[in-house]
């Protein structure tokens, strides 16, 4: 396991969030984090319109990774932990560690007016 393979396979969840394709997203995550998916589903701002990976850093026995995601709301950066599990790479925690509200472009309007939505983000 190297930066390397580690970086396909965070870039391979981001391209899996973007399609808004959870199943695929999910498919590098350990047993545990499986077994709380809905508080690690919390922590991304979905749908997401834009992922990407910031960082891959090597870190004692594994690879703690940043990966900025947007959505029409919100852009926050959640770190993930990788680690060897049984000879492939797997998230083993994943923390906030910023979120920043964003708003949503203007919308022209039938009457050539501009509008934003103005739903609640949470």
């Amino acid at each position: 396991m190297d930066d390397a393979a580690i970086r396909e396979h965070a870039e391979a969840m981001c391209e899996a969030l973007v399609a808004g394709d959870v199943d695929r997203a999910i498919a590098d995550f350990s047993d545990e984090l499986r077994r709380n998916l809905g508080e690690v589903l919390a922590l991304l701002p979905l749908p997401a319109t834009e992922a990407t990976v910031e960082s891959v850093e090597r870190g004692g026995s594994g690879f703690n990774v940043v990966l900025r995601l947007v959505s029409g709301t919100d852009e926050v950066q959640i770190q993930t932990r990788w680690k060897d599990r049984g000879g492939e790479p797997k998230v083993v925690e994943a923390s906030h560690l910023s979120r920043i509200a964003t708003t949503e472009p203007a919308v022209e309007g039938e009457a050539g007016e501009a509008s934003v939505d103005s739903a609640d983000p949470g």
